[in-house]
């Protein structure tokens, strides 16, 4: 399995799991509407951010950007998919949005909400990465003395 599929396989279904849970706990407590949906936004940023530094400190010279893109794009239209069909079932409520809006709005939000985060993790990740070696390398090795 490709690296961007294996990354829009599981967070598009980690956006379908958090609309759905989304949707069942704003029909039981929708007061608390906005502080569902900043927890949700929060845990979906927080993995991204986690996998994209975790990309990042790999070291490899792959093009991380167009792999996170894919994944993105992907992510965004399968999830938005898989949440419409999910709203057609009776009993499950996940905002009744039509297939057009999920397909367009939804998914390219989705899309820039995996992007985004995932290159600013990769950035950070290659920025610790870098550092790392160089600073112990400083520390263990001795200053070099010439013998006369």
């Amino acid at each position: 399995m490709t690296a961007w599929v294996l990354r829009a396989t599981v967070l598009g279904a980690l956006v379908v799991a958090l609309r759905l849970l989304l949707g069942f706990a704003m029909a039981s407590a929708p007061t608390y509407g906005t502080i569902w949906r900043a927890g949700c936004l929060v845990v979906i940023v927080a993995v991204v951010v986690a996998w994209g530094m975790r990309d990042g400190r790999s070291g490899t010279a792959a093009d991380l950007t167009v792999r996170w893109l894919a994944a993105g794009a992907v992510a965004g239209l399968a999830s938005g998919a898989v949440c419409w069909v999910l709203d057609q079932v009776p009993g499950i409520e996940l905002g009744d949005a039509g297939a057009l809006f999920e397909l367009t709005s939804a998914a390219s939000f989705i899309m820039l909400l995996i992007f985004l985060p995932a290159l600013v993790g990769v950035a950070f990740g290659r920025r610790r990465a870098r550092r790392t070696p160089e600073s112990a390398a400083r520390v263990s090795e001795p200053e070099f003395a010439p013998a006369t």
